[in-house]
């Protein structure tokens, strides 16, 4: 059976149960789930719980629907958790499958996309980076990739970060010499690039090693990629000494330095795998209520990075079931290794264990080692896991502790569980843009960031027009989607409970301005305003909306707290910029015209030599261009002569 790939390709059945009045409320609840007990049939499938407005607030899976579904009705054996729930549940749907694994991959799946404020949710954003050796070239590339597999070759991960595989090739450029440009760089090349040069590339592309030779470089690196670096190793050995034999003493140098870089990643492993073959191994930690799961990748023995997690909304859920969902989710983004080794069981290992397997067509091992030199593995897991999540309830305090001093500071109503920070940039007009970043008790929320285009190109130099279009696009927006739920109090989780402003008392006063007109007045908002010293840290000035300001002394944790939001907004919306800027550089006028398509845009830019020329040109010249018609002639003239 193959993995599901969308619940569109299951059953889906919808039973809704309206109920008048805004408060939650469990009789209402559990009519509802009653209503839909009706119609559930005694098979396997995952539900959906949602509340009045339409939200989804918990995925279950189940073998029987009607039985686990049934158990909600039972109110006073369910947890508090599960009671709030139900209290709030007014719809369910109901997505049917052919078994039990099935569901349990569907569940994942769902979870993900839904990220429901009942389901214990894999916070991480991020797809996790791996290395590709791509197939599609007489001379294969090495890069690194995210995201969907849709090139020809072998992929190798998941590393655990981003800079661990960029570690990764630079050592198999050392190591192996392959190349790391694009094909229309290497069509392109007459002479060597300074990859050559600096011996990281064996160069190709102008045929300074023929494709037989290319090849051995390529199967050396599947090797070693695969868990054979001794096998490798040898062989760069036997051909180090045969250089140096033949007095070769250069080439044995360079095979002298291939080496080094392969003992380099060798030594360079935070834990001995060595044996392991392809594994994954988690360990978790549990603390104050929060929990942390450490992962190691192991692949081919050798380490390939960790990475820490601290899933959410896992009060009063046993670790047993956190685990469970989140290997569910963890490997609902990256392909489970055959072997998977933790430190307690997954809830329903066995079941685990044979949708993981049905995935990736393979057998897939859950064990939790109980001697050997696995047992130490899962210890130093533990270990990591434990310091983690030690290191996290540290900061977690301390930004507590910031949080309230502020909320002190600016007399907020509470703690603000998302704040919004605002800025934007241009140079002198052009490729303007707005940027928003978000943050919360937690930390910068990077999935709710978001860009603003100016759209009036009259505004682009303008500070103060630019701030009241992000205001308007960004609460207009609100305002529309708060009515067409018909919820007047706002609670949807994307209002701000603090606004901050990257300027004085002006920026401030037009984006109030812009509030009052979308009659919204309970935003809080703060501008934050470079001092009379301008250019110093520490001297901001913090206009409030009644008008006070405030300053606070150098040093204080809450002004350095204040200072990181609003760099992660100038970082955010200067990045933003240039990669407006870069795009706009590759852009030309010629492709605005209507009608030319590549080949005639390419026709026209050879015979004039710029898109300037081609603009400039007379009706009478354009016709001469081979495979431009009159009729296009025409049509190119008008464009650029109105």
């Amino acid at each position: 059976m193959s993995h599901p790939q969308s619940p569109d390709r299951f059953h889906e059945d919808k039973a809704t149960y309206t109920v008048t009045g805004s408060q939650p409320d469990i009789d209402a609840g559990v009519e509802a789930i009653r209503t839909t007990l009706k119609t559930l049939p005694i098979r396997p499938g995952v539900y959906r719980m949602h509340d009045a407005r339409g939200d989804v607030l918990y995925v279950g899976k189940a073998r029987a629907l009607k039985n686990r579904v049934a158990n909600y009705t039972q109110v006073d054996r369910l947890p508090k958790r599960l009671q709030r729930m139900v209290a709030q549940t007014r719809s369910m749907t109901i997505v049917t499958t052919n078994s039990e694994a099935e569901a349990l991959l569907l569940e994942a799946q769902l979870i993900k996309r839904y990220r429901p404020p009942y389901n214990v949710l894999l916070r991480d954003d991020k797809s996790f980076p791996f290395i590709l050796l791509r197939e599609d070239h007489a001379f294969p590339r090495v890069q690194k990739h995210r995201g969907a597999r849709k090139y020809q070759g072998r992929y190798y991960g998941p590393f655990a970060s981003a800079g661990s595989v960029t570690r990764t090739i630079n050592a198999l450029q050392k190591l192996f010499l392959l190349r790391s440009c694009t094909d229309s760089f290497f069509a392109n090349r007459s002479r060597p690039c300074l990859l050559y040069q600096i011996k990281r590339c064996s160069a190709p592309c102008v045929d300074r090693i023929d494709q037989a030779g290319y090849a051995e470089l390529v199967r050396d690196a599947q090797d070693f990629l695969g868990g054979k670096s001794t096998a490798v190793q040898k062989k760069l050995g036997a051909a180090m000494q045969a250089a140096s034999d033949a007095m070769d003493f250069e080439q044995a140098a360079m095979i002298r330095d291939r080496l080094k870089a392969l003992t380099f990643i060798q030594g360079s492993q935070a834990i001995n795998a060595e044996g392991l073959g392809d594994a994954d191994i988690f360990a978790l930690a549990e603390k104050g209520g929060a929990m942390c799961i450490q992962a190691f990748f192991i692949r081919g023995g050798q380490n390939w990075g960790h990475r820490s997690f601290f899933p959410v909304h896992t009060a009063d859920v046993a670790t047993e079931e956190v685990l469970e969902s989140f290997m569910a989710q963890f490997y609902e983004e990256v392909p489970p290794p055959r072997l998977i080794l933790t430190d307690r069981e997954p809830a329903e290992c066995a079941l685990m264990a044979q949708a993981l397997a049905e995935r990736v067509g393979a057998k897939v091992r859950i064990e939790v080692p109980q001697r050997g030199d696995r047992v130490r593995l899962i210890r130093q897991a533990q270990r990591n896991a434990v310091e983690a999540l030690d290191r996290r309830l540290a900061e977690t305090t301390s930004q507590a502790k910031v949080l309230d001093e502020m909320v002190d500071a600016f007399g907020l109503d509470g703690v603000p569980d998302r704040i919004e920070i605002y800025d934007n940039s241009h140079i002198q007009g052009a490729h303007a843009l707005g940027a928003m970043v978000v943050a919360g008790p937690e930390g910068f929320r990077k999935n709710a960031y978001r860009k603003f285009n100016m759209k009036n190109p009259e505004i682009s130099n303008d500070d103060f027009a630019m701030m009241r279009e992000m205001f308007e696009r960004r609460f207009a927006r609100l305002v529309a989607d708060g009515a067409a739920r018909e919820d007047p109090d706002r609670d949807s989780g994307e209002w701000p409970d603090l606004v901050l402003i990257d300027g004085g008392k002006g920026q401030l006063s037009a984006a109030r301005g812009i509030l009052e007109n979308l009659g919204i007045e309970d935003v809080c908002m703060i501008g934050v305003a470079k001092g009379p010293h301008h250019g110093r840290e520490g001297r901001e000035v913090f206009h409030l909306m009644d008008g006070r300001e405030i300053t606070f002394p150098l040093n204080h944790p809450v002004l350095f707290y204040l200072q990181r939001l609003r760099d992660e907004a100038h970082r955010f919306a200067i990045g933003a910029h240039r990669a407006k800027r870069s795009k706009a550089i590759t852009v030309s006028s010629l492709d605005e015209v209507p009608g030319i398509g590549p080949a005639r845009k390419k026709a026209l830019l050879m015979h004039f030599g710029t898109a300037r020329a081609v603009r400039d040109a007379a009706l009478e010249d354009l016709a001469k261009a081979p495979g431009v018609s009159k009729a296009v002639a025409q049509q190119v003239y008008d464009y650029f002569h109105g």
